[in-house]
């Protein structure tokens, strides 16, 4: 009889544990969350984080702000987020370059994958390869042949190394058997800005970057990665119209908590992340962009982000990338 008592006894108390940390979420979140947007304002990533984050105030009660500590890639904002308390209330926008980072440095202080529990995609876009108008190529084919014969006289801009665009434009060399010559800079913006004044001639770019300067006419669009065309510019095949199917790479923006998060708080904002991404004036502002919505929640996100990893691996040893 005493065993048993001694059991029922420690069950109840196990019981009473559980019931208490539930207990200990369910009024969460009592004060305002941040997310750290680990890039400077006015970029995609930004604009992206700071339009979920409207939505998912009004569904958790709570102000959810956004801070930019921009730096090195995205490492210095990814870095703060890991070392942050796990209590749900600091919050990391990554995108594909994290998952880049993870083989293209050597040494990180963090692991996307071990230090951050994936939350949700928020929205994924594909890269569009764009030339200066002075490219005498109207398509990829023509551009290919162009750039053979060009070698490494034809640059190719990018944000930075290691980036989605510079990893493009390297398998983009290594597919069409050209040299061109990878130039990178601090941003998207001035590589942007450099490729409409004639400096450089050709950028792979996250398609919301570059969309209202090809509406404009001051660049020329070939082709967007991936198996289909964009709805923001119908006009422009995909590359899996081309002889080059193997472009394929897109980038991603979603939202991550640090590792050791409760089960508790990560299912609630998991929940909140993909309902705001379902909200139709948020889907309207994203597809506006150029930015095709996701919101597939804790679960996938995680499995994506894991097998993404991977992937780009394979990319940066291909270009011979590196960091450090």
């Amino acid at each position: 009889m005493k065993k048993m008592l001694k059991t029922l006894a420690r069950a109840c108390a196990g019981l009473t544990l559980i019931v208490g940390a539930s207990s200990a979420h369910a009024d969460y979140p009592e004060r305002p969350l941040r997310v750290i947007v680990p890039f400077a304002p006015g970029g995609a990533t930004d604009v992206i984080a700071r339009t979920v984050a409207q939505a998912m105030s009004t569904r958790l009660g709570q102000a959810v702000v956004v801070e930019n500590k921009a730096g090195a890639n995205g490492n210095i904002g990814a870095v703060m987020a890991a070392r942050a308390e796990p209590d749900g209330y600091t919050l990391l926008m990554a995108t594909s370059s994290h998952a880049i980072n993870a083989t293209l440095y050597q040494k990180l202080d963090y692991s996307l994958t071990k230090d951050f529990t994936a939350l949700s995609k928020l929205a994924s876009v594909p890269l569009l390869l764009v030339v200066h108008p002075s490219v005498p190529a109207t398509n990829v084919t023509e551009l290919a042949a162009y750039a053979k014969a060009s070698g490494s006289r034809l640059n190719y801009a990018s944000g930075g190394t290691g980036t989605a665009a510079h990893l493009a434009g390297a398998q983009f060399n290594t597919l069409v058997g050209a040299s061109m010559t990878h130039v990178p800079y601090k941003g998207g913006a001035q590589a942007l800005n450099d490729l409409m004044g004639g400096q450089v001639q050709i950028m792979f770019a996250n398609l919301p970057e570059v969309l209202s300067q090809v509406q404009a006419g001051r660049i020329k669009p070939l082709a967007v990665t991936g198996d289909k065309r964009h709805a923001a510019l119908p006009n422009v095949p995909a590359f899996s119209e081309t002889p080059y199917p193997a472009m394929t790479a897109r980038s991603w923006f979603g939202l991550f908590a640090p590792a050791a998060t409760p089960k508790a708080i990560v299912d609630k904002l998991s929940n909140a992340i993909t309902q705001s991404v379902a909200d139709a004036a948020v889907q309207e502002k994203l597809r506006g962009l150029g930015a095709d919505p996701v919101g597939d929640g804790h679960a996938a996100f995680q499995k994506y982000v894991e097998q993404d990893v991977i992937g780009w691996r394979d990319l940066v040893q291909q270009s011979g990338a590196t960091a450090d």
